[in-house]
C-alpha cells in the first residue's frame, strides 16, 4: 500500500485519465469546432506554477503539431498593471487546478473584453474560472489533497493532448492518446530512477530536457524544490551550455530528462558534454515503453512522481505537507 496521499494520488492518474478522456470526448469535439470556426492566429497561455509548466508543454505541442504560435501570459499585466491586451485574434487557454486565483481570473476578464475565445482546463468545475470561461475542459481527477500536484498535472497534459489530437486530426496521435492510461500504468512498473541514493549528497542541481521534455523538466525541478528541499532549476539542455554550465561542481547533480523524440540525439550530446565536466548525472526516461513521441513525457513524469515521493520520505520530509506551502495559492 502506498504510504502517503501524494503517492496514492500519483498512482491514481491512469484511472482518472481513462475516465477523463472518455468523459471529455464530446466536449473536446465541440471546442475544436468553435476553434476552427474562429480560426485564431495564435494561442495565449495563462497559468501559474505547475499550470504554467503545463502551458510550456502546450506551447511545444501546439507549435509542433499545428504550426500555430503560442505565447505565455504575464498574469500581472491585467491584475496589477491593469492593461488591456489586443487578444481578439487569440485562442486563450487557461490552466488552473482550483480556478480561484485573482490574477488568473483577471486575465480571463481581460481576454473576454477583447473578444477572445477562452477555454479553461480546470479541475474544480464550480470555480469562478469555470463560470467565466467560454468553454470548460474538466480534468476529472477528483479531490487532490496533497499539496504537491501529481494526478491533476498529468491530467492537464492528457487534456491538452486530447485537444490537440482532435484539433490536428492525426490518427497516430489520437491512437496514442487513447492508449495513454495503459502506458501510464506500465510506467508505474518501471524500476525507480530517481532514488534516495542517487541524490543523497545533492544540494543543488539542474534538470535538463529538450522540447516537450524541457516542459516536464520545469515540473520536475519544481517538485524537487517543494517536496524534497533540493534546489533545482530547469534548463533546455541547449541553453545550459550557453553559460550556466559553469555551475557544475561538487554536490551538484544533473537530472537528465530523456524523451525519444526528434530532439533526443542533440539532447544526449549536450548531456554528455556536461557530464564530461564532472557532473553526477541521474537519468530519467520512459524505459522501453514506446508510443507517439508527444505522449512519452507523461510516462517519464509518472515514474518520477512516485520516485520523488520516496526521496522526500528518505530525507525526513512529509511530501503531503511541504513546509510553508498551501494547496490553493491566490496571487494578484
Amino acid at each position: 500500500m502506498n504510504s502517503t496521499i501524494m503517492a496514492q494520488e500519483a498512482a491514481e492518474a491512469p484511472a482518472r485519465i481513462r475516465e477523463q478522456l472518455a468523459a471529455n470526448s464530446g466536449t473536446i469535439a465541440g471546442i475544436v469546432q468553435q476553434i476552427q470556426q474562429r480560426a485564431p492566429k495564435y494561442v495565449y497561455m495563462v497559468g501559474r506554477g505547475s499550470s504554467d509548466h503545463a502551458g510550456v508543454f502546450a506551447k511545444y505541442l501546439i507549435e509542433i503539431e499545428l504550426g500555430l504560435p503560442v505565447v505565455p501570459a504575464a498574469p500581472s499585466i491585467a491584475s496589477v498593471y491593469h492593461k488591456q491586451l489586443q487578444l481578439q485574434d487569440a485562442l486563450v487557454l487557461v490552466i488552473s487546478q482550483s480556478g480561484r486565483s485573482p490574477d488568473i481570473l483577471a486575465q480571463v476578464e481581460m481576454a473576454k473584453m477583447a473578444g477572445a475565445y477562452v477555454v479553461a482546463l480546470v479541475n474544480d468545475t464550480s470555480s469562478p474560472l469555470a463560470e467565466q470561461a467560454d468553454a470548460v475542459v474538466p480534468l476529472f481527477v477528483g479531490p487532490e489533497k496533497a499539496v504537491a500536484a501529481t494526478k491533476s498535472y498529468l491530467a492537464t497534459l492528457s487534456a491538452l493532448l486530447q485537444l490537440v489530437a482532435v484539433w490536428s486530426a492525426q490518427p497516430q496521435l489520437l491512437a496514442a492518446v487513447e492508449s495513454l492510461p495503459a502506458l501510464l500504468e506500465q510506467a508505474q512498473q518501471l524500476p525507480a530512477q530517481l532514488t534516495p541514493e542517487s541524490v543523497a549528497t545533492v544540494k543543488h542541481g539542474v534538470v535538463l530536457g529538450r522540447g516537450p521534455g524541457y516542459a516536464i523538466a520545469r515540473e520536475i525541478a519544481l517538485k524537487l524544490k517543494e517536496v524534497c528541499g533540493i534546489h533545482a532549476e530547469a534548463f533546455s539542455s541547449a541553453e545550459f551550455l550557453h553559460g550556466p554550465v559553469t555551475l557544475v561542481k561538487n554536490q551538484f547533480a544533473i537530472i537528465d530528462v530523456a524523451v525519444a523524440d526528434e530532439a533526443l540525439a542533440a539532447h544526449q550530446a549536450q548531456v554528455l558534454e556536461v557530464q564530461s565536466r564532472g557532473a553526477a548525472v541521474v537519468h530519467l526516461n520512459h524505459g522501453a515503453l514506446t508510443s507517439h513521441p508527444r505522449v512519452l513525457p507523461l510516462l517519464v513524469l509518472q515514474r518520477f512522481y512516485l520516485d520523488v515521493e520516496a526521496v522526500a520520505r528518505s530525507r525526513g520530509v512529509n511530501p503531503d505537507a511541504p513546509p510553508g506551502l498551501n494547496k490553493v495559492t491566490k496571487t494578484v
